[in-house]
């Protein structure tokens, strides 16, 4: 089987600075014009952070060095042509000294596989274990277009791709035992966890090239704990043991699996892949706390004691739920919020370090990619992945800033206005004699509003970095939202109001739960005052803003007469 070298063949696709057709290249080339693509096209969204982690930083990190501090970062960041020709030579350099660690299909050292890896029965499995998509096994995508007996030949391109995407995402299903495996048990090995990126929420800052993108996910590191890469551990054998990452390097190129690609040549004599092995891999243990490509959640200790610390947990993200509804998280540093303490990313720590000593100016684009991946019975199917992408206005990111606090705020109000609509719901529901919508259980309305503001938000958050630190623009832009967001939430309450039968009005009175004695009436009456209640007291600005203009115009018309009871609703 001809060699596939992934330094010089085109297996990378990459989108050109200021549109036109998408370029295929390899790593050599890729990085050589990174400062001439906006960024990486893949096929499945979470292949992007698995090409960053597992080669292109990498090999970035590895060549030409991390940036040592901050002024190192933000000088490397800020230039326009991407990395300088002594960097560019470092690169070559590398490439070429590492040149043999890159081929796919090499007979000794295969790239991030073990060579002559197999079963006691030489058994191989379709390429469809290693694709997220397909159907496999018990991982049988609903509505699938193929099952588990199609072939699904793969490209080269297409393999590499799947290949790392397996090391950072594959599941927790029983893995094959393969020969040289001490661990195996019955011919299968259990317990293994999923990769290590579907144990977090991945946060993934992107610049405006691919340039800028590899720089803003280099964090500051010293180079005594930089560790290597994989591909310079020597080859892999079938053998693996629980471990603690060796350096940012070794964490990055994190073989959670033994993988062998099986080639072959279709009838035009092009190579392809059909057949895999897939075995247990290293188990990462524990996550090491540099690990930046992820949010931190502190939380109580299981059993405490005078000497217990709050555990420190990679925050993962919600399962429908856009990113900018987890802002609390995103903002600061550290954060005390309803939900507990939270502490962002140390990439998005030193995008702000950068933006706070001037060197990110505050009208900088900053995108915040956001990436998941949700795993069912057991952690041994796929049953979603999560990918979000936003504006982030770096202004936001100082502590108690007035952009920070904006946007804390209108998140944080939009969660209240869907609450609110789901109480009025709940109690026109039991007003009619029916039990209120599961919050687990079909759509409840609150989520539908929540749909409604996200393209309102994301406006929000381009709006506010293009105000930069304009306090009167911020104070204009934040009424504005509570006017909208006043006028669609009546929106959906009038929906509700006019879908409720007419024997709300009188209501029902139902006893308290675990309150004995104690009995309430609902009503569509009762129910429509508490919800104008909420809402006033959630957009507190737009509802002064209202009494201001009402007591302007009772004092040049007069006073107006008290409207009728439930007027103001529109029935």
């Amino acid at each position: 089987m001809p060699g596939y070298n992934l330094v010089d063949e085109p297996w990378l696709t990459a989108r050109p600075v200021g549109g036109g057709p998408s370029v295929e290249l390899g790593i050599a080339e890729a990085l050589a014009r990174a400062h001439e693509f906006e960024g990486l096209v893949v096929e499945f969204s979470t292949q992007f952070p698995a090409l960053l982690r597992q080669i292109l930083l990498p090999v970035v990190a590895h060549a030409t060095g991390v940036p040592v501090n901050l002024r190192d970062k933000g000088e490397r960041l800020t230039r326009k042509d991407g990395f300088t020709e002594a960097e560019s030579n470092d690169l070559r350099t590398y490439l070429d000294a590492h040149r043999a660690k890159f081929d796919l299909f090499d007979p000794v050292a295969p790239f991030a596989q073990v060579a002559g890896l197999r079963t006691a029965k030489d058994e191989t499995k379709g390429s469809a274990a290693l694709v997220a998509t397909a159907a496999s096994g018990n991982n049988v995508p609903l509505f699938a277009s193929r099952t588990d007996a199609d072939p699904l030949d793969l490209t080269p391109a297409q393999a590499a791709h799947w290949l790392v995407h397996t090391h950072c995402w594959d599941t927790a299903a029983i893995k094959t035992g393969v020969v040289g495996d001490d661990q195996v048990k019955a011919g299968k090995t259990t317990g293994n966890p999923t990769g290590p990126l579907g144990q977090l929420g991945v946060i993934v800052p992107t610049g405006r090239t691919l340039y800028e993108t590899l720089l803003l996910n280099l964090p500051v590191t010293p180079p005594t704990v930089l560790g290597v890469p994989q591909w310079l551990h020597g080859p892999h054998g079938p053998s693996w043991k629980p471990r603690a990452a060796e350096g940012l390097l070794d964490l990055w190129t994190w073989q959670a699996r033994r993988i062998r690609l099986v080639p072959h040549q279709d009838d035009t004599g092009r190579p392809r892949v059909a057949r895999v092995v897939i075995s247990a891999g290293d188990r990462l243990a524990p996550l090491p706390e540099q690990e930046p490509h992820t949010a931190w959640t502190f939380a109580a200790p299981a059993k405490k004691s005078a000497t217990s610390r709050p555990e420190r947990r990679p925050r993962r993200h919600t399962q429908g739920k856009a990113a900018w509804r987890g802002l609390d998280a995103l903002l600061a540093p550290i954060r005390q919020s309803s939900g507990g303490t939270f502490e962002t990313s140390v990439l998005l720590d030193e995008v702000n370090a950068l933006q706070e000593s001037g060197r990110l100016p505050d009208d900088y684009p900053l995108q915040v990619e956001t990436f998941g991946m949700v795993y069912g019975t057991q952690s041994a199917v796929v049953e979603d992945v999560i990918h979000d992408a936003i504006a982030l206005p770096l202004l936001a990111l100082h502590q108690d800033s007035e952009a920070q606090q904006l946007l804390l705020d209108v998140a944080e109000q939009a969660e209240l206005l869907a609450r609110a609509v789901n109480n009025l719901s709940a109690d026109l529901r039991r007003a009619a004699g029916a039990d209120p919508i599961p919050w687990d259980k079909g759509q409840r309305p609150g989520d539908l509003l929540l749909h409604i503001f996200d393209p309102l938000v994301r406006r929000l958050l381009a709006g506010v970095r293009d105000a930069g630190g304009n306090e009167e623009k911020l104070h204009r832009g934040r009424l504005a939202w509570e006017q909208v967001a006043h006028r669609h939430v009546w929106d959906a309450a009038n929906r509700l109001l006019l879908a409720a039968p007419v024997t709300t009005f009188g209501g029902r009175t139902l006893e308290q739960p675990g309150r004995a004695g104690k009995a309430q009436t609902y009503r569509l009456g009762t129910a429509g005052a508490n919800f104008r209640r909420q809402v006033d007291e959630i957009l507190l600005r737009h509802t002064d803003a209202v009494r201001q203009a009402t007591a302007a115009r009772a004092a040049e018309t007069g006073p107006a007469l008290d409207p009728a009871p439930g007027a103001d609703f529109d029935y």
